[in-house]
């Protein structure tokens, strides 16, 4: 499985101990930045990870910021994405069982390592359960298919 990670400046320690581990479990990982911790625009790299992720070019994707929050606001502006700011590990497990998430954030100043490790270890590795959830899920095509203007 590809997986696409991104942060900003706030993430970036943490996105660098989690690229290794991915690794370590298997998982091709391509980072897309930020690449230091000097200040930058978390929407830049939550909207490159998240582009690519809606266009299918990677299975799964994950983003790191201060909270989580700004990045998971940008991701699911996206189309075919389904972000979720996963702090701990009940919800991402439970986000990719009932809702198939493709994206997850995480806030570096809520996660520590060892704990962000075993998030998005789970979340990697659980399945979505589909069948009660697919009619939800169709739901949210449908919703993003509304012209708002």
């Amino acid at each position: 499985m590809k997986i696409a990670i991104g942060c900003d400046h706030r993430g970036f320690s943490l996105k660098e101990e989690l690229k290794s581990y991915i690794s370590k479990l298997g998982f091709e990982v391509k980072d897309f930045g930020s690449f230091d911790d000097d200040p930058c625009d978390y929407p830049d790299t939550a909207s490159e990870v998240a582009n690519k992720v809606s266009q299918g070019h990677f299975e799964r994707g994950i983003l790191i910021c201060a909270s989580g929050c700004g990045m998971n606001i940008v991701a699911n502006k996206f189309p075919n994405v389904r972000a979720v700011i996963a702090n701990d590990v009940n919800i991402a497990t439970m986000s990719r069982a009932h809702n198939n998430t493709n994206i997850i954030t995480i806030g570096s100043r809520y996660v520590s390592i060892d704990v962000a490790k075993n998030i998005v270890e789970l979340w990697l590795t659980s399945d979505y359960e589909g069948e009660r959830h697919e009619d939800r899920l169709n739901k949210l095509k449908q919703i993003e298919n509304i012209n708002f203007a």
